[in-house]
């Protein structure tokens, strides 16, 4: 039995998810196209040319995987909804068959006893925007805000808190300025209008959902910066990236305002895609939780590409993860530290979103799933968070990625980040050794829970 950690008696467990990523279905009841479907059919695009269009089949399979959520005790779930399964050209009419299928979802999950937690915007926006310019141009933030009313008003009688975005950097980097996620643009730091106009739609999303009572959370990808060396070139591209990476998608939701870009040669304004009021509509009226999704620190070093005012520097000594990512567990502890440090009071409770790894799972002869990376991986993690609590911050839950293998974007089927092995081809389920491991770890803190 996992050791009992000391967390508050009232901490949520969770599994996270998202759309694309597990539902399949493309062309059914009535879900149009999203830019994930287009840039995955793309020759090259995604390894070895997989896609989406069945992935673990969770459109009909999820009573099954709800039953797995049951079987380890979740209190939660995070899911994502496809926002062309409600408006398929983004914009317009409303699906009622997609509608229906979230309904059914929140209703399944609720009779197991499991709070749904559902992401708006899991990076699959309907290719109709897209074409119009998708987060490059301003009109999508409106557009987002019309679905996430359209949805609230069908669901919101029964889900609560609501998160608008997931990874805003990462969508703005992968899709719009490195192009290896979708839509796959290359703009590079033309990509930086993305930043705004998403945030942009949480802040008028958000207004939307306050308007019906409903609480609101956004979940920011965010790492901890470490300068390569104590060389002042260094610590200024570390201090330029953590402004990119961190600071461009917090600071204006907690403190009203951009940080400091002038080492990407941009002012407060982001070029003119600011507006008047639109950093108070951003900010205010507060959030109601702070999503966090942490992987790894990152360590920066001086450029070496004059394009960009820093360069990435590996971090050595440490395990690596099949996605090559380093394992360091502590610097969610620091990360979690320094965002308290760094926001104050105006620092919202936080949710660990995400948080997991990727290890070359094999079915076994004997037809279970032996995964010790992944556990020691988990344990580590919830080892530091633990410690960021007793050093005082405001940590309410913790949903790891991901309850499934998944499609895991443009590596395709290759990553498998899951509690649970999917066989692809069969659909089969196999619960892993860290299943049960995770299982055992909510059991013994209900067990600690007041009755």
């Amino acid at each position: 039995m996992p050791k009992r950690l000391d967390l508050p008696s009232d901490f949520r467990w969770g599994a996270s998810t998202a759309a694309y990523q597990i539902e399949g279905a493309v062309d059914e009841d009535g879900r149009g196209p999203s830019v994930w479907d287009v840039f995955a059919a793309r020759p090259g695009a995604v390894r070895d040319g997989h896609t989406g269009a069945v992935a673990c089949d969770h459109y009909h399979r999820h009573p099954e995987d709800i039953a797995l959520m049951q079987g380890l005790g979740l209190d939660g779930y995070r899911f994502s909804i496809a926002w062309s399964r409600i408006r398929p050209t983004g914009a317009g009419s409303v699906n009622e068959a997609g509608l229906a299928f979230y309904d059914r979802l929140v209703d399944a999950l609720l009779e197991a006893g499991i709070t749904p937690l559902p992401t708006l915007f899991h990076w699959d926006l309907p290719q109709a925007l897209e074409e119009g310019g998708g987060w490059l141009d301003r009109d999508t933030a409106y557009r987002f805000a019309e679905y996430a009313a359209v949805t609230a008003e069908r669901l919101g009688d029964r889900v609560r808190a609501w998160i608008t975005l997931n990874e805003p950097f990462v969508h703005m980097v992968y899709g719009y300025a490195l192009g290896i996620h979708a839509p796959g643009r290359a703009l590079m730091l033309d990509a930086l209008p993305a930043a705004h106009h998403q945030l942009l739609g949480h802040g008028l999303a958000a207004a939307a959902l306050r308007e019906r009572g409903l609480q609101v959370m956004i979940a920011n990808n965010l790492t901890p910066v470490r300068p390569a060396t104590d060389d002042p070139a260094d610590v200024a591209a570390a201090t330029a990236y953590d402004a990119l990476h961190n600071r461009l998608f917090t600071d204006p939701l907690l403190l009203g305002r951009y940080p400091d870009l002038s080492a990407f040669g941009l002012a407060e304004d982001l070029g003119g895609v600011v507006h008047p009021g639109d950093l108070k509509l951003i900010s205010a009226p507060g959030l109601d939780g702070l999503g966090v999704n942490y992987y790894n620190p990152t360590r920066i070093a001086a450029p070496t590409d004059p394009g960009l005012p820093f360069t990435e520097a590996p971090i050595e000594g440490v395990p690596r993860t099949a996605f090559d990512w380093p394992v360091v567990p502590d610097g969610l502890r620091e990360l979690l530290v320094g965002l308290r440090g760094r926001y104050g009071a105006a620092l919202p409770p936080i949710t660990i979103t995400e948080n997991g790894c990727s290890v070359a799972d094999e079915v076994g002869p004997d037809g279970t799933v032996d995964d010790p990376d992944r556990i020691a991986y988990l344990a580590g993690h919830l080892d530091a968070l633990a410690a960021a609590v007793a050093e005082g911050v405001d940590v309410r839950g913790y949903y790891t990625w991901s309850l499934l293998d998944n499609f895991e974007w443009a590596e395709g089927f290759h990553q498998r980040f899951g509690l649970v092995h999917v066989d692809f081809e069969t659909q089969r389920r196999t619960p892993k050794a860290s299943y049960t491991w995770y299982r055992d770890v909510i059991a013994a803190h209900w067990a600690s829970r007041p009755r």
